[in-house]
């Protein structure tokens, strides 16, 4: 049996045949719209590897059924960026060797905008630290994947519009 569902990747709105109601929607990104930084770590939702925005909040992407989506907001490592301007958690994640080999990176960058999307980041490093734990980083770069959100953080923070009060943001 198969289902269409509409999903909105990355700012492209698409209606997407999904062959089987059992499709994650990491298999739907990886396999069928051939958007590979989502990572295929432990499919059991325990390493983050494959953390993405799902209406702007941060899920682990094994674990959700593509079919369940019907309609969602996604995004992914690859929407992050504009053209050639890097995202500026991107950015910090240079700055701040906040990455070895690479595999956790798409999954721990996709969850640090999530948490400052939130609005749960602060400046508090051991804050970072337990709000990021769901994404697992083999090679231990921890010290610079904290340092790179509290960048960002700080970064978003001062380019985000400011009201006066009263007034709707």
């Amino acid at each position: 049996m198969s289902f269409d569902i509409v999903l909105t990747v990355n700012g492209t709105r698409r209606t997407i045949p999904i062959p089987d109601p059992r499709v994650t929607l990491l298999d739907l990104l990886r396999e069928g719209l051939h958007l590979t930084g989502a990572k295929k770590g432990c499919d059991r939702g325990q390493c983050g590897a494959c953390t993405v925005l799902v209406d702007g909040r941060r899920i682990n992407s094994c674990l959700a059924l593509a079919v369940s989506l019907d309609g969602a907001d996604i995004l992914t490592i690859e929407g992050l960026a504009e053209g050639d301007r890097l995202h500026p958690v991107q950015e910090a994640f240079i700055a701040h060797d906040g990455f070895q080999c690479g595999f956790c990176t798409p999954g721990q960058i996709m969850s640090a905008v999530g948490l400052i999307r939130e609005a749960q980041a602060g400046d508090d490093p051991e804050r970072v630290r337990e709000a990021m734990s769901g994404n697992l980083c083999r090679c231990g770069a921890y010290a610079g994947i904290t340092e790179a959100v509290l960048e960002a953080q700080q970064a978003l923070s001062q380019n985000a519009p400011t009201t006066r009060q009263g007034e709707a943001a």
